[in-house]
């Protein structure tokens, strides 16, 4: 997994490796991430995550060797 934004900043690393079992999800790992944390940052609701550079919705099946990378939404730019 790649990490981005303030969620590399909640793991304390750019990546990590996961072990789920044989037809887990997106939501099944995004699941996993979030019960290790101690308190669920608001920022998991819009969080976006792209599965082998491509976006992929929680219904996404994974499988092994897949690179997951997750997107906080970011804001900015020129007012």
């Amino acid at each position: 997994m790649l990490y981005f934004g303030v969620v590399k900043e909640l793991f304390g690393c750019n990546s990590d490796a996961a072990e789920l079992p044989e037809g887990s999800s997106v939501e099944d790992l995004l699941e996993l991430l979030q019960g290790g944390l101690h308190k669920v940052p608001e920022v998991w609701r819009f969080m976006a995550v792209a599965v082998n550079r491509e976006y992929a919705g929680k219904a996404t099946v994974l499988r092994e060797g897949d690179e997951v990378a997750l997107l906080p939404p970011v804001s900015g730019g020129v007012q």
